[in-house]
C-alpha cells in the first residue's frame, strides 16, 4: 500500500446530529443503507427534539463521504437544514459492528 492509499484509510469515529424534516421520512433506514454501502459501522436514532443522531466509524475517506451524504442528501423525502458533527477522532480499531437503528 502506498502512502497515498493509507492517507484515507486510517480509522476515524464521528458523532452527528441532523436537523430539519428528518423524522417520519425513513431517514434512519437510508442512513443504515448508505453506511453499509460505504463499508462503515455505526448507529442512528431519532431524538425527542425531532433530530436524528448517531455515530459513524470507518476509513477516514468513507466517513467523509458519509458526512457529505448526511449533510446534503439523506432520505428522498427529508429536508436537511443543518448537520452537526462532533467528537471526530482517530481510532485504532472499530469500536462497533454493523450499522443499526437504536431506539
Amino acid at each position: 500500500m502506498s502512502a497515498d492509499d493509507s492517507a484515507g484509510s486510517h480509522l476515524v469515529s464521528v458523532d452527528f446530529e441532523i436537523f430539519g424534516h428528518v423524522q417520519g421520512v425513513c431517514f434512519r433506514m437510508y442512513t443504515e443503507k448508505e453506511g453499509l454501502r460505504l463499508g462503515l459501522v455505526g448507529w442512528v436514532k431519532n431524538t425527542f427534539s425531532g433530530t436524528v443522531v448517531g455515530q459513524v466509524q470507518g476509513p477516514a475517506d468513507m466517513v467523509g463521504e458519509m458526512k457529505v451524504w448526511l449533510s446534503k442528501e439523506g432520505s428522498p423525502t427529508s429536508r436537511i437544514t443543518r448537520a452537526s458533527f462532533s467528537n471526530q477522532r482517530s481510532i485504532d480499531k472499530l469500536e462497533l459492528s454493523g450499522f443499526k437503528t437504536r431506539f
